[in-house]
């Protein structure tokens, strides 16, 4: 097990670090998503496709790859439907391939009725992500399937208004089917939510009678502990900037003739905070590892990533705008928005005492 960056993961951190922090500040975060950051960000990285193989012009990396790339647009607080988009790239190269294994793609699609259209249906999806021209995004909501269109309402559908196609498990009678929708298709109604992270949307989408095109069979398994993974690296980014910002801010702030950063309340504070990450970044560095080199340690190691880097990470955002004092609570400081984009992430894949659960269950607790 390794859980220091190779030489190549540190060049990808730096140039994916470099890149947004010139095409996307903070300043023009509050902007909200730009179309053109996203496409330099696909097409002069390649970040869509990083996880996509090499046969539907991906890079073919692992997770702990991804991982680097998700920690970097963490810490920007990268609007957008990039996360998003990682999600359904993370579903779809977990589809089962002709021996029923996991993570070769489509190569089962053949063997069904239809299935040469669905291994194209497959292709075009894949290509398009790891092209960075289909911003795509996933639900884990089952919607209904009647053989040519979908029907179903998804509540909460992340970047579901920046979105291009939904890619969903629908019930058929012979069981449950990923299939892709496009968003702009007829039958498709999308409401954007009032969130509470306003770097990064969600929708209500529904769904009556929109035509569908169908994947291939819903993966058993390995979806959910890669999307925790995810989620946890851009969680780890998000602990990291909001600490570097108020460990900056501690040395220019000036009270009672001291700077902050020498009062004991705040250098136990930050010491706290730094314990906390050092901690994360070692959880997330071990889930990704064996994500991609021990499927059997998975599911605990997704599960305590959840279970501890969600909570750290809002804990230290918390504490970061706390320490800023009454400059960290107004509109135009920064600290609301690594507040708020903690807390979203936080729940987004249910809150942490569904992840303690599902630990307990696996060390048999």
């Amino acid at each position: 097990m390794k859980l220091t960056l190779s030489q190549e993961q540190q060049q990808l951190r730096e140039s994916v670090r470099s890149f947004l922090h010139a095409a996307s500040p903070l300043p023009k975060v509050r902007q909200g998503y730009d179309p053109q950051v996203y496409a330099r960000l696909n097409g002069e990285l390649g970040l869509s496709g990083l996880i996509v193989p090499e046969e539907y012009g991906g890079a073919g990396a692992g997770l702990a790859d991804l991982a680097v790339a998700l920690e970097e647009t963490g810490a920007a607080l990268l609007p957008g439907p990039f996360l998003a988009t990682t999600f359904a790239a993370i579903a779809l190269t977990q589809m089962p391939d002709k021996e029923g294994r996991a993570g070769s793609g489509s190569g089962s699609l053949r063997n069904q009725d239809g299935a040469e259209g669905s291994a194209t249906v497959y292709t075009e999806l894949l290509t398009g992500i790891a092209e960075g021209r289909i911003a795509a995004t996933l639900s884990g909501d089952e919607i209904g399937y009647d053989g040519a269109s979908v029907r179903g309402t998804l509540a909460q559908v992340l970047s579901g208004m920046e979105a291009d196609v939904l890619v969903a498990p629908a019930r058929t009678a012979d069981g449950v089917m990923m299939v892709s929708v496009e968003l702009t298709a007829p039958g498709v109604t999308r409401t954007a939510l009032e969130t509470l992270d306003l770097t990064r949307g969600q929708a209500k989408v529904v769904l009556d009678g929109a035509p569908c095109r169908v994947l291939g069979p819903q993966p058993e398994s390995g979806i959910g502990d890669r999307l925790c993974v995810a989620l946890a690296a851009e969680q780890l980014g998000v602990m990291r900037a909001a600490l570097d910002a108020i460990v900056a801010y501690a040395k220019i702030r000036v009270a009672f003739g001291r700077y902050i950063g020498s009062y004991q309340g705040v250098k136990h504070k930050l010491a706290d905070m730094h314990g906390k990450l050092e901690q994360a970044e070692s959880i997330v560095r071990y889930a990704a590892w064996a994500a991609d080199e021990s499927p059997a340690e998975l599911p605990g190691a997704a599960a305590l990533a959840q279970a501890y880097v969600g909570r750290a990470c809002f804990e230290v955002a918390r504490d970061h705008l706390l320490l800023h004092g009454g400059i960290g609570f107004t509109w135009e400081h920064d600290a609301h928005l690594f507040y708020k984009r903690a807390k979203a992430d936080e729940v987004l894949i249910g809150p942490p005492r569904i992840h303690r659960a599902r630990l307990a269950d696996l060390l048999e607790l």
